[in-house]
């Protein structure tokens, strides 16, 4: 029972099956967002959306069931917890002031997208393995906004209190150059003063002392997008890239095991990578000894 409930599971028939109810289930959360349509067929959409939710608590159910006694397997997926979470949130009676909990849950399981497609797996598995060096570089990118933010406070306050008036102001105002959004507006105001310049919206704030200063605000914002949007958020794109490599590869390697643990012969494709890494290997080794002896030297 378990054998033939396992390659239902694993068909491509049940996997496309599950994937449309997941599109279905975005689709009619979708729908409850519009007055006109809940008003006239709000009853049906509850109903299609009870009716997916036990199509979700079937599957969840069938997928514990193919390891018979030992359906906790089922939870040694990290993505079948996820599932199961969403399903058990769902069911829960909540209301009141936390009915938007509720609300988030059947939102979240669009989600479910993520653990039905296989690439969308290895991304996500991508973006989770570059998260430590996205730290640092994140560290690196607030130490930039911090001291280009202070520095605007101290140059532009006076000229300019809308955008560069405290510290929280220029932060904000950064974030608005970084991503390119009419910073050349901010950067002008500086160059030209504020009197020539009309930057301001809101009459009751005006500057203190109207200052033109061509070559430090160029200087100033220049520097900036060149280091915050064309280096760091560079960094940023290297470090997913580079850990989207090594998911690949791992996920490659996971492929050539089964092929090798179901046939037991590897393919000459197998034995070439494998002697690929070896050779990969051995170089890191042999560049670590060099290092060494060098050292020592």
């Amino acid at each position: 029972m378990t054998q033939v409930l396992g390659r239902v599971v694993d068909s491509k028939a049940f996997q496309n099956g599950v994937l449309g109810i997941i599109l279905l289930a975005a689709i009619v959360v979708g729908l409850e967002t519009s007055r006109h349509v809940m008003e006239a067929w709000g009853p049906w959409v509850y109903a299609l959306d009870n009716l997916i939710l036990w199509l979700f608590v079937v599957e969840a159910a069938m997928k514990m069931a193919r390891h018979g006694r030992r359906f906790y397997r089922y939870f040694h997926e990290p993505w079948n917890v996820f599932d199961f979470i969403i399903i058990a949130v769902c069911f829960m009676p909540i209301g009141g002031h936390y009915a938007a909990v509720l609300r988030l849950a059947r939102v979240l399981r669009a989600l479910r997208l993520v653990s039905n497609i296989p690439k969308l797996q290895l991304l996500v598995g991508s973006l989770m393995r570059s998260l430590p060096s996205m730290f640092y570089v994140g560290i690196l990118l607030t130490l930039l906004f911090y001291v280009y933010g202070v520095l605007g406070v101290f140059l532009f306050r006076d000229n300019d209190p809308i955008h560069f008036g405290d510290l929280g102001k220029s932060l904000l105002t950064l974030f608005r150059v970084v991503t390119l959004e009419d910073w050349t507006d901010v950067m002008y105001l500086q160059m030209y003063g504020s009197d020539v310049y009309q930057g301001f919206n809101h009459a009751e704030v005006s500057p203190v002392e109207s200052r033109a200063m061509p070559i430090v605000a160029v200087t100033y914002f220049v520097s900036f997008v060149m280091l915050g949007t064309m280096i760091m958020l560079n960094l940023f794109i290297g470090v997913i890239i580079s850990s989207m490599d090594e998911a690949q590869a791992e996920e490659e390697r996971k492929v050539r095991r089964k092929h090798i643990e179901a046939t037991g012969e590897p393919t000459v494709k197998d034995e070439l990578l494998e002697i690929r890494h070896e050779l990969e290997a051995m170089t890191r080794r042999l560049e670590g000894l060099a290092k060494k002896s060098g050292k020592g030297g």
